[in-house]
This record gives structure tokens, C-alpha cells and sequence, in this order.
């Protein structure tokens, strides 16, 4: 089976739109990064969002979005952090395309995400200590969605110019 699409999963900070950018570099493949097509598509910055509609909303808004883009070929796409987390996410995933879950520990991730932190609605504000806390916590939440990907990568331990032989070797022709 060929596969037309691949979907970069993982917590908040993993990589999935810096990685997704630069494979697609000097390929007839597109990068797609979800957070940017929401705020698109809405008008508003996911943190407005939050504010005016609340998380529910905006997870609903976010299935909505990932189910327009299931039909779309030649793409890698970088979902929001919790976007295989809730309704039937992941499984529209899987069945549409290859999965990867970008796997960082939650020492990484704080070191990834305290810089940029406000912008980020879900842990904006935090200190250093409440931010590897809530990583914590929501990983627990969310590990058992992450490892239904086709492909569980450590990031922490996979160099950068690895991503493009693991995706051929998982049967992706990024040309």
C-alpha cells in the first residue's frame, strides 16, 4: 500500500512542524501544520479561541478540521497536541495515513516549551515546576493515544536527518 500521508503526533513542543517543514524541503510534498490551518480557517489565534469558545469547542472544531484533512494526498501533517486525544482522532488517523508519534520525556519537553510557553494556551503563565508537572499529567492522560501510531520514535535519541530513511523505510516516497 502506498502511503499519501503522514501525520506527526505527540505533545505540545515534540518537533511535529519543525520536522514536518523541513522534509518536505525540495519535495513535491506539502507540510500542513493543523494549529496554523485553525487559526486559518477561524480568523483567531488558538488562545482567542480558548478564550471566546473554551477547550470544547475547540476540540470539536479541531475534529472537524482533521476530517477535512484526511482527504488530502502527498502531505504531512502536524496535529495540535491533543488532537489524537479525543473523539475518534487517532483512528481516523491510522486509517488514513502513517502515523508517528514524536516521544520526548517530560524533562525534554519542558526545555522545548519554557521559552514560548505564553503562547501556548495550555501552559501559559506556568512556572518552571507547574509546566513539568502538567506535562506529566497530561502525558499520562495522553500516552495511551499516542502509542496506537504506526511508528513510536525517541526523539531525544533520533537525529533530525534521520526522520526521512525512517518514513522511506515505513514505506513513505517523499518525491
Amino acid at each position: 500500500m502506498e502511503i499519501t500521508k503522514v501525520y506527526f503526533i505527540g505533545f505540545m513542543g515534540s518537533g511535529k512542524s519543525t520536522l514536518g517543514r523541513r522534509l518536505v524541503r525540495n519535495t513535491s510534498w506539502r507540510f500542513i501544520d493543523m494549529d496554523d490551518y485553525f487559526e486559518e480557517k477561524h480568523q483567531m489565534t488558538i488562545s482567542r479561541f480558548f478564550e471566546v469558545h473554551g477547550e470544547d469547542q475547540f476540540r470539536i472544531a479541531e475534529k472537524e478540521i482533521l476530517q477535512e484533512l484526511a482527504s488530502e494526498e502527498k502531505v504531512i501533517i502536524g496535529t495540535g497536541g491533543g488532537a489524537p486525544c479525543f473523539f475518534d482522532n487517532m483512528q481516523k488517523m491510522n486509517d488514513s495515513g502513517l502515523t508517528v508519534y514524536l516521544k520526548l520525556t517530560p524533562e525534554g519537553l519542558v526545555d522545548r516549551l519554557k521559552t514560548g510557553r505564553n503562547e501556548r494556551p495550555l501552559v501559559a503563565n506556568k512556572s518552571g515546576e507547574e509546566l513539568l508537572q502538567f506535562i506529566k499529567e497530561k502525558l499520562d492522560e495522553r500516552t495511551k493515544y499516542y502509542e496506537q501510531a504506526n511508528v513510536i520514535v525517541d526523539s531525544e535519541a533520533l537525529p533530525m536527518d534521520a526522520y526521512g530513511t525512517l518514513l522511506e523505510l515505513s514505506g513513505v516516497d517523499l518525491k
